[in-house]
């Protein structure tokens, strides 16, 4: 028990707390993802006018 509250102390918050960035992070990638591909389907359209 000595040795297992240090090791979730040094592994376990970084984890957790790179999770929740991660979970935070996707919904605004893909806003980004879809950003970029509706710009890229005007710079496309845009070319063959």
């Amino acid at each position: 028990m000595e040795t297992l509250l240090p090791q979730v102390a040094n592994y376990g918050f970084p984890m957790v707390l790179s999770w929740y960035l991660l979970v935070r992070m996707e919904g605004r990638l893909d806003r980004l993802t879809d950003s970029i591909n509706s710009l890229a389907r005007s710079i496309a359209a845009g070319k063959t006018a």
